[in-house]
């Protein structure tokens, strides 16, 4: 897995491929499929579409968007999506992965996945 951070600051997603049965997952030990552990990391295209999205308030006043996001590699996970105000972020939009220079561990900050929106809202929108 020595390939891992050197394609993090490529654009797309890490993700694991399970070399039995060929389904993708993302920070997996076992294949959800067939249980295999004989994982391949690998990158994404890096374009997802948002297919759940809420609205939470956790631990701060501050509101922030959770969605679920669908790559096209098949697999579904939740994240956080930036981009826009919280409340905007609907589903069908696209989104990717942060720009390395946007940040210093893109597309991870922490544990936390962060994407943004490849089509962002413009500002006549948001009223």
């Amino acid at each position: 897995m020595d390939a891992a951070p050197a394609a993090r600051s490529e654009a797309g997603l890490i993700h694991q491929r399970c070399r039995w049965c060929g389904t993708a997952s993302f920070r997996r030990l076992l294949c959800p499929v067939c249980a295999s552990s004989d994982m391949d990391t690998v990158r994404s295209e890096g374009v997802g579409v948002v297919v759940r999205s809420s609205v939470v308030h956790r631990y701060t006043e501050a509101a922030r968007n959770e969605s679920l996001v669908r790559l096209p590699e098949g697999f579904v996970f939740r994240c956080r999506v930036v981009g826009a105000a919280p409340h905007l972020v609907h589903v069908g939009a696209r989104v990717r992965p942060l720009a390395e220079s946007e940040s210093e561990s893109a597309p991870e900050v922490g544990a936390e996945v962060v994407l943004e929106l490849c089509d962002p809202v413009g500002h006549a929108e948001w009223r």
